[in-house]
Formats: structure tokens, C-alpha cells, sequence
């Protein structure tokens, strides 16, 4: 809600049945888990709620992890979503792809994009959990391995639409096609709606990072992924 609560509401007997509070400003992304019993929150205000869904009080918060000290752009959303494993949460937000381990919302990777990319406008997971899409306001899409967030591959604006230049198009939002993991869809700021996919004899988008012994690379947590090298 605008008035940073979060309503609960039973739809049998059409009536709200409590109302928690916990966040400084709008809630922008919900996700529940039914692994975790839990419900977590994410606001305008870039802090990440734990609530039980037993009595829906507040197990844990935190705040997002910005890049060397920056401080978060006022107002900017912050999603959520669980992998299918019901554990794993991806945290969205314009500076930042971030993966913490509910419910104590350990962080255990981050990404963060290239400036020259522009900020982070939407991102989910593909629907067998392995891939991550993001979207970005230069109108690019980049492919992430979800286990590493390591950057696959990235697809440049002009491979899906046709450059003009009176018009700044960029997606808005992504969503992942319910039953093929390589297929996405992208609602664009001119309200147009693309579906991507890579091309028939690749198979999949980019290469995956090479595997030792079964298993492919790991970062340690608390490390972080980017294009560009931390300083």
C-alpha cells in the first residue's frame, strides 16, 4: 500500500484481516514461500521484510547492500521473487541483482550492471529457476546464470526492435513464459509487448560457464558478480 503497510486480506469472507507495518515507505514486491511459511516484503524504501504467516509478526529485516557506500536513489522499487526451491529470494532493484537465503535473508551474491547500461528496470527468473532476465532502461536484456549471476550474454535493443530516433523505447517489465525456460516476454514504455526467444539452431541464450567435475563454478558468499571489475 502507499501508507508503507501491507494488507492481509481473506477473500472467503471478503474482509481484511490484519495489517502489518514494518516498512519506512511504499510497498513495491511480495513473495511468499510455502517451504517457509513466511511472506517477504520489499519498499520504495530498499529494506526487505520476513514475515511468519502464522501470526504474521516480523522475523528479520534488512537493507539492500549498495555499491562501495552509494546511496539508493529515493523512491526506486525493490522486487522480490523465491526460486523454486522455496529458499532462494532475487531481490530487483535499479542498482542491483541480489540473491539472499530466506528467512534470515543471508545475502550471497550480488550483480551489478555497467553504468553505461542505465539502471536495472525489471528482472525474473526463468521459469525452471536457472536463468535470470534483466531489462535495462537502455532498452539491452541481459542473461544471467542464477546459481553464479554470471552474465551469459546480453541483447542489444536493435535485436527486437527497430531504432528511431525520436523514440526512447526500454521495457518496463519481463515475465517468463510459464513452461519453456528460454522464452521471455517484454512489455515496452510505447505499451508493446515482444516475445524473445534465442534462434533455432542456438538452442538457448549464450553459453553457460564451463563445469569442473559435474559442477559448475561457485562464488563465495557475500561476493559480488559485475561486468566491471570492483574497485
Amino acid at each position: 500500500m502507499e501508507d508503507s503497510t501491507i494488507q492481509i486480506y481473506n477473500v472467503r469472507v471478503d474482509e481484511v484481516k490484519t495489517k502489518i507495518k514494518g516498512h519506512q515507505k511504499r510497498i513495491t514486491g511480495l513473495a511468499f514461500s510455502h517451504a517457509l511459511n513466511v511472506l517477504v516484503s520489499s519498499g520504495a524504501d530498499s529494506q526487505l521484510c520476513v514475515w511468519s504467516t502464522d501470526g504474521w509478526e516480523k522475523q528479520t529485516s534488512k537493507f539492500l547492500q549498495m555499491q562501495n557506500g552509494r546511496a539508493p536513489a529515493p523512491l526506486a522499487d525493490t522486487r522480490v521473487q523465491f526460486h523454486l526451491d522455496q529458499t532462494h529470494l532475487l531481490a530487483v532493484h535499479e542498482t542491483q541483482i541480489a540473491i539472499y537465503e530466506a528467512p534470515k535473508l543471508e545475502c550471497l551474491k550480488q550483480w551489478f550492471p555497467r553504468e553505461a547500461s542505465g539502471p536495472i528496470t525489471h528482472a525474473t527468473y526463468s521459469c525452471d529457476s536457472q536463468s535470470i532476465y534483466v531489462s535495462f532502461e537502455d532498452g539491452s536484456i541481459g542473461v544471467l546464470t542464477a546459481s553464479t549471476l554470471r552474465l551469459r550474454c546480453r541483447i542489444h535493443q536493435t535485436a527486437y526492435l527497430n531504432p528511431h530516433p525520436s523514440l526512447r523505447l526500454h521495457p518496463l517489465v519481463i515475465a517468463a513464459h510459464p513452461s519453456e525456460p528460454n522464452q521471455f516476454a517484454l512489455g515496452l514504455t510505447d505499451s508493446g509487448v515482444h516475445i524473445l526467444e534465442p534462434l533455432e539452431s542456438e538452442g538457448r541464450w549464450g553459453s553457460p560457464p564451463p563445469t569442473e567435475n559435474g559442477a559448475g563454478p561457485s562464488t563465495p558468499s557475500g561476493a559480488t558478480g559485475s561486468e566491471q571489475p570492483q574497485r
